[in-house]
């Protein structure tokens, strides 16, 4: 299949296979049109695996602030996003990679052009997907994240309400000891985490066009930002132009219903939503 078959832009991102929910957030097939895609990537907590078809691989590790990329025009892109601390396509964490993005090949993958000829037969872009989705289901086999680094990336999510402090507590860890093996296995230590992850929840809100259930008497994206924890707007504000170098209107593009950029990212939010539970009003 050549990357130049198709000239019409498109963005359809999926939920993983069955076999890679748990770690896997959500894959993704782009394919820019007849001008470069000035592409925005922002912190999600986890790595993510671009693989162009026809191109070289890279790994984007966890980000702590925006990095943007122009993908060259009649690019067919596959995509894939990984759970926090999963370690599916390295031999250990990603502390290492924190902002960095680097070719598959410099892991000494011998497995990389195989899985690239495949790929690039591959009739369809969405075929193509599922050729690579079929060699992580492979990898999972052989992965070992660490399991108390797992719990605390669930323990951390928007809508547990949980301090640092007392989710190290609950996994019999010392505040150093945590530290130190979230920042090995996620990049960042446990704050960071969380914070990525509030934002996130508050981008899930905004995409599903939820209804705001803080404070009373707040609506709108103050409402979304005490709903999700963050302390108020300005609190929230302060938090995404550190995280995208953007006002949350500038992200949302002035509509706390949708994302700005038109693509739908239901797959990729819908776990944030899963744990969500109404706010009593103050």
């Amino acid at each position: 299949m050549s990357p130049t078959t198709r000239t019409t832009a498109s963005y359809v991102e999926l939920a993983p296979a069955p076999g890679l929910v748990d770690h896997v957030r959500t894959v993704w097939v782009q394919t820019t049109g007849t001008v470069p895609y000035v592409q925005r990537h922002l912190p999600t907590g986890g790595a993510e695996l671009h693989w162009p078809i026809g191109g070289p691989p890279r790994l984007l590790g966890p980000l702590t602030g925006p990095r943007v990329e122009v993908i060259p025009a009649a690019t067919t892109l596959l995509g894939v996003r990984f759970h926090p601390g999963v370690p599916l396509l390295t031999t250990g964490g990603v502390g290492d990679l924190l902002d960095q993005r680097v070719s598959l090949d410099e892991f000494g993958h011998r497995w990389v052009d195989r899985l690239g000829e495949a790929i690039a037969g591959a009739a369809t872009p969405r075929a193509a997907l599922r050729v690579l989705q079929d060699f992580l289901l492979h990898r999972v086999r052989t992965a070992a994240p660490d399991p108390l680094v797992r719990a605390a990336v669930r323990l951390l999510m928007p809508w547990t309400s949980r301090d640092v402090g007392a989710v190290a507590d609950h996994l019999g860890l010392s505040a150093s000891q945590f530290r130190r093996r979230c920042r090995w296995a996620v990049g960042t230590g446990p704050k960071s985490l969380q914070r990525t992850l509030r934002f996130q929840g508050f981008l899930a809100l905004a995409q599903a066009g939820a209804t705001a259930t803080g404070r009373r008497g707040a609506d709108g994206m103050a409402g979304l930002a005490v709903d999700v924890g963050y302390a108020d707007q300005a609190h929230l504000s302060r938090e995404v132009r550190r995280l995208t170098g953007l006002t949350p209107g500038g992200l949302l593009g002035a509509d706390v219903e949708r994302c700005s950029c038109g693509h739908d990212h239901t797959a990729s939010y819908a776990p944030f939503l899963v744990g969500r539970r109404p706010r009593v009003p103050r």
